[in-house]
């Protein structure tokens, strides 16, 4: 019997199901003369029946391992079952001629797309009041999700994208888990759909009137690389590819701007991208490059109308790390000038991190990161040209808010959201002339909530280079602080990904249970700038995990928590963190919830016939042409460094067809550790029939959380009910 068995108190059911023990068949892989022995690399064929035993096996330890928890996985579940309005609408939202608004049931797993007309003589910018049940005048079903998911196991939407006129729905549906979808076109005019067929096509489709939809297909390696012009009517063998990628560290991606006037089309790396355009009105003409790629520079193009001319507001990195935004002619034919000379509309700034843009007819809002929250500003257009930014403000410390969900392009007004970790989302009019908020919709928590009943504030912690992490804390307000408390402390730090703060119903029943809940805004993540993404990534990868642990140690130092009762989370590249620090620091922590966690790095980036692999490449170095690269990544890579010491107890769980980091990860990192280390616990839960995001169906996904907050409770207090 394994030494977690061994040292763990089980109950009846878990002390017959002993820990299953993977057979080991060794092979040696070998690059830069540097030999690693591999004794579970043989779990990588998915569909062998030996594989698929173990799998099943560990579900079972694991089903077994955790049924004393069921009664609090049960009542977690029922608490965020009862505290979510099942019965619940959108706020429409006007594109064309109809409002477009989305309902749930109760009962029902998926949600309903719905529309009804703009009423002739009604405000064409005031949403219609539409009751939450009941049968509404003129309101079309355009699309019922819970239909297109019966039999299926599994169901994602991909793309839901209606013509400007109305008449057609474009949408894409996967029923595998593995991100690839099929794509079907129905008439709302009609109900009916038409001939045409897509298959095996990426996330997204984009109309150029109703003629013609541009969507994307993926190579071998499962990479966006082309993008295909289909026409209504036509087989999808008749289809023309309009762009192709040869470069594999480069994705495509195709839209449209809000004007409707051009179509775009993005080659980008993690570093790098270019843009080519087309105007809609010609969908069969040829896209023309707008500025060359050139390494290490990224930039986005928007299109606005400025004292009657057509210009592009481009976002780009060619003068400074945090971007600026710059103006530029749109001239029919003609590339950018270069980004460099361009007049700034805002500079590049060390503390201020542009992320986006979005135009308007008659203004443009732009959205940023300064002192690690995320903001927004907007700016009028004159008749005689671009006018004054003015940054929206907000009352608490830390929140986030954004703007979205108006296609028209010469809407008066914008989508607001604002949330914080204690205020539900709150959706707004923001009326651009005079400044006027109007509330639309507060997430309602059923049961009763008192947000006075729960708090949220930074802390700063000192990384051992000097580096000030941020570090949000949040809890009930009544907790006792002047004792250690069971803690939660999660983190990411990959891809520029921030880490905003944002209220969660299933989180209330962790803070309850007197739990804090703190996030680590680690370097490798984009709270603090794209300095800070870039110190936390390549050959500073590891000042993600020692950010952690610092946070961790800074927590425990201020007598916030202490190791007992210290439970870690992160998922995907989070879930390199966790395995990372499980190798580090497993001193610090009682226990490490990973979610679909990379913790075999360096194997995936040694095979680029992977998904992924290639385009990742900017992120975490080539270790397959660069031994420095290899060796950095063999020091710090979970999974080769799994060593004979006592671990943290650790809930690995990953699905059978995720595409972005395959299931073969956490099996061979839990098998290794039930085989290498001294102590501690290791579970492996895989969702046999779910994708990179878990399972699908609402109540599926809420059951899949009370799952793992029960174990994580449990953990960190103790409690089983």
């Amino acid at each position: 019997m394994s030494s977690d068995d061994q040292n763990q108190k089980h109950s009846g059911a878990a002390a017959q199901v002993s820990a299953p023990r993977a057979a080991k068949h060794p092979v040696i892989r070998t690059h830069h003369g540097i030999e690693f022995q591999d004794d579970y690399e043989w779990l990588r064929e998915k569909n062998a029946p030996e594989t698929l035993d173990y799998l099943n096996a560990e579900n079972d330890h694991t089903e077994a391992h955790t049924a004393e928890l069921a009664e609090l996985r049960e009542n977690i579940y029922t608490e965020i079952k009862s505290r979510i309005k099942e019965t619940d609408m959108s706020i429409p939202t006007r594109a064309g001629d109809h409002w477009y608004y989305g309902r749930t049931q109760e009962g029902k797993n998926y949600g309903i797309s719905c529309r009804v007309p703009v009423a002739e003589g009604s405000d064409p910018w005031v949403p219609p009041t539409i009751p939450e049940e009941g049968a509404v005048e003129g309101e079309q079903i355009i699309l019922d999700l819970n239909e297109l998911a019966e039999g299926h196991e599994f169901f994602s939407l991909g793309a839901s994208s209606v013509t400007t006129s109305g008449r057609y729905l474009a949408y894409s549906v996967d029923t595998e888990g593995d991100e690839r979808f099929t794509l079907r076109v129905k008439d709302l005019d009609t109900g009916e759909l038409l001939a045409d067929r897509l298959d095996g096509i990426f996330y997204g489709a984009t109309w150029a009137g109703e003629e013609y939809l541009f969507y994307q297909l993926v190579d071998e390696a499962w990479r966006p690389d082309s993008v295909w012009r289909h026409k209504i009517g036509t087989d999808q063998s008749e289809d023309v590819r309009v762009f192709h990628e040869p470069d594999a560290r480069f994705n495509t991606g195709v839209g449209g701007s809000r004007s409707e006037k051009y179509l775009f089309i993005e080659a980008a790396s993690k570093i790098t991208s270019e843009t080519w355009v087309l105007e809609t009105d010609d969908p069969t003409g040829e896209f023309r490059l707008l500025w060359e790629r050139e390494p290490g520079v990224e930039y986005m193009i928007d299109h606005a109308v400025v004292a009657g001319e057509d210009r592009w507001v481009v976002t780009h990195n060619a003068t400074g790390p945090n971007f600026a935004v710059s103006d530029a002619p749109a001239l029919s034919g003609a590339e950018l000038p270069p980004l460099r000379e361009l007049e700034d509309l805002i500079p590049h700034r060390e503390d201020v991190r542009i992320e986006g843009i979005d135009t308007y007819r008659d203004f443009i809002v732009s959205g940023y990161r300064s002192g690690a929250i995320g903001k927004l500003a907007v700016m009028k257009l004159a008749e005689s040209g671009y006018g004054e930014w003015e940054e929206l403000e907000f009352e608490e410390e830390l929140y986030n808010a954004g703007s979205g969900g108006n296609p028209e392009w010469d809407a008066p007004v914008i989508r607001l959201g604002y949330v914080s970790f204690t205020t539900p989302s709150q959706l707004y009019d923001y009326e651009i002339a005079t400044g006027k908020r109007t509330l639309l919709k507060e997430q309602e928590v059923l049961g009763g909530y008192d947000r006075s009943q729960y708090t949220a504030y930074r802390l700063w912690t000192t990384a051992a280079d000097g580096a000030e992490i941020p570090v949000s804390v949040i809890h009930r307000a009544d907790l006792d602080r002047n004792k250690p408390n069971p803690t939660l402390l999660y983190g990411y730090g990959s891809y520029e990904s921030s880490i905003d703060p944002g209220f969660s119903i299933a989180r209330l029943s962790l803070m309850d249970r007197g739990m804090i809940f703190v996030i680590a805004h680690v370097r490798g993540g984009g709270e603090m700038g794209r300095l800070w993404y870039d110190n936390g990534k390549m050959d500073k990868k590891k000042n993600t995990f020692t950010d952690f642990i610092a946070v961790a140690d800074d927590l425990l130092e201020r007598g916030i928590t202490a190791p007992e009762m210290l439970v870690a989370e992160g998922g995907s590249a989070g879930g390199m963190l966790m395995g990372a620090v499980a190798n580090m620091a497993p001193d610090r922590f009682k226990a490490i919830h990973a979610a679909v966690p990379f913790v075999d790095p360096l194997t995936s980036m040694l095979m680029p016939e992977l998904p992924l692999t290639v385009t990742e490449w900017d992120e975490w170095g080539d270790p397959l042409h660069e031994r420095e690269v290899y060796e950095y990544m063999a020091s710090y890579a979970p999974y080769e460094n799994v060593a004979a010491k006592q671990y943290p107890n650790i809930l690995a769980v990953t699905s059978l067809n995720d595409t972005r980091v395959l299931y073969v990860e956490p099996a061979k990192w839990i098998a290794k550790l039930r085989d290498t280390a001294t102590g501690g616990q290791f579970l492996l839960k895989t969702e046999m029939s779910a994708g990179h995001g878990g399972v699908s169906g609402r109540y599926a996904k809420w059951r899949e959380t009370a799952f793992e907050y029960a174990w994580i409770v449990n953990q960190a207090t103790g409690l089983r009910a």
